[in-house]
């Protein structure tokens, strides 16, 4: 049985880094969400990277 992980965010725009759970099991793909960046001050896009 698979477990949700956790994985890291990181911003395409600078370095900052969020972490959240990922249900390995429900999604495959590699997950992107947009989400506030506080070094740009804006709302950019996160793509999961690796550990």
């Amino acid at each position: 049985m698979s477990q949700p992980h956790i994985i890291k965010l990181r911003s395409t725009q600078s370095s900052y880094v969020y972490h959240t759970r990922k249900n390995r099991k429900q999604v495959e793909r590699k997950i992107e969400l947009k989400k506030y960046d506080p070094i740009t001050h804006k709302h950019e896009v996160f793509k999961e990277a690796k550990k």
